[in-house]
């Protein structure tokens, strides 16, 4: 038997749940893809996956040869990209995620040019709030906004972002501004949705050092182009990365407020998964994209 294709195969049904949903994901037969898996099993003379009528489950034996697949067919599939010349000429496909205001507003730009001078790369880039599996989701590369969690990722530090609150003059001539975080409590506010947007709005005490966290009253939750938005129309503050309402401070729409009481700034890093040889795409991804991103994030943090 082939033991590649099976170990694929086998891959695939676990990534896809069931049988049918890797045999339409390779485009063969279910019976083909139930045969392939069987005969795996019993080339290794074990059980693989427990089959029931709602789901399939791994058994301790089907855990431990998934990871060892999962390692065979990284390998193998980085040797084909090698002899492709992946790994001497700069070609191929990337797939790259990104908060979603921050990639249109910024990343689409830089990636335009990226893919002027590198005309053999392809880019798919993956604008989402949610924070992708890079493993199970196939993804290259991720721009991270936030302090990230232990993981053997490989993280390139780009910048930092604050995380600021303001309202639009009209909203602060007719209510006044908070003085202190803890006035927030009794103004209308705007929540946002997502990873850097807790419950409640953090802030650090100057004088103390120490952590402040008020539990907002949101008349308002919704994506952080619409906060911008509602805020601008003069619907109460709202919390949210400088980068987003950038263009909104220099024209006058929002000011800030609480700027003494900011908590630490959010690190912003491109995250990879580490390789035992990266792919040319991959570095020149790196080298191209790092420096303009830092460019980018010292003009807003310094407002120049």
């Amino acid at each position: 038997m082939d033991r590649l294709e099976g170990m694929t195969i086998f891959l695939m049904v676990i990534e896809k749940g069931s049988f049918s949903g890797a045999a339409r994901e390779l485009r063969i037969p279910v019976q083909s893809v139930s045969r392939k898996v069987a005969d795996l099993e019993n080339h290794l003379g074990t059980q693989l996956l427990t089959r029931t009528t709602r789901k399939l489950s791994l058994t301790d034996a089907g855990i431990a040869f998934a990871s060892t697949s999962r390692r065979i067919v990284d390998l193998v599939d980085e040797a084909e990209r090698e002899a492709a010349g992946e790994f001497v000429t700069p070609r191929g496909d990337l797939v790259v995620t990104a908060p979603v205001f921050f990639g249109r507003l910024h990343l689409v730009p830089i990636v335009a040019d990226f893919l002027a001078m590198f005309p053999d790369i392809n880019v798919r880039l993956v604008l989402g709030d949610r924070n992708l599996d890079l493993l199970d989701d196939q993804i290259d590369m991720a721009l991270r906004i936030g302090r990230l969690p232990d993981s053997g990722m490989i993280a390139t530090r780009v910048g930092q972002v604050r995380g600021v609150v303001c309202a639009s003059p009209r909203f602060l001539a007719a209510h006044g501004a908070p003085r202190r975080p803890a006035d927030l409590a009794h103004f209308p506010c705007i929540a946002t949705e997502g990873p850097t947007s807790p419950a409640g709005w953090r802030f650090r005490d100057p004088g103390r050092d120490k952590v402040i966290e008020v539990a907002v009253r949101a008349r308002l939750t919704t994506a952080a182009d619409a906060a911008m938005e509602a805020a601008v129309l003069g619907l109460g503050f709202t919390r949210l990365l400088h980068y987003q309402v950038e263009a909104a401070l220099r024209s006058g729409s929002l000011e800030l407020v609480l700027e003494d009481y900011e908590d630490e700034p959010f690190p912003v890093h491109l995250v990879h998964a580490p390789r035992a040889h990266m792919p040319l795409k991959m570095r020149r991804f790196i080298d191209f994209v790092a420096p303009r991103l830092r460019d980018i994030l010292i003009r807003i943090e310094t407002g120049a």
